[in-house]
């Protein structure tokens, strides 16, 4: 008999990153690290599985989840992207539900941050992505 925790981080995600830029003057357009769409599940014996991907770029989703001060979920995404590989760590919390909300009012999300593991090519020809940097993330469900 298989006994799954009820997982908060399965299904289907509008997911997106923000750089860490400090400077309110920045245009919210500048901030952008990374959109797409973001599917986990919980394979059987209970580890998360899944993919983050958009236009151009696809990452194998494989990680685990737990509870404690809400739920917490760590993963690590990896693939490779015009022929270079490519590995990024997450981390993100399930956001709580609000006593005074409803379900029209608030949708399902994921706050949290993501660090590039390895260098690869940047989005300029002869440019680096370097590795280390972190943005932060959050994903609203979609289903």
């Amino acid at each position: 008999m298989s006994t799954h925790v009820l997982n908060p981080f399965v299904g289907s995600w509008a997911y997106r990153s923000l750089l860490n830029d400090p400077n309110v003057d920045t245009a919210f357009s500048a901030l952008e690290f990374g959109v797409g769409t973001m599917t986990i599940a919980q394979n059987e014996s209970g580890a998360l599985v899944g993919s983050v991907g958009g236009p151009g770029w696809q990452l194998d989703l494989y990680g685990g989840f737990g509870f404690g001060s809400g739920e917490m979920a760590r993963f690590r995404g990896t693939g490779l992207v015009g022929g270079e590989t490519w590995i990024y760590d997450y981390w993100a919390v399930a956001v709580p539900i609000w006593q005074n909300s409803t379900p029209t009012l608030q949708r399902p999300a994921l706050v949290g941050s993501v660090t590039r593991v390895v260098a690869h090519s940047g989005g300029v020809p002869g440019s680096i992505s370097p590795a280390g940097v972190v943005a932060s993330i959050y994903a609203v469900k979609q289903d």
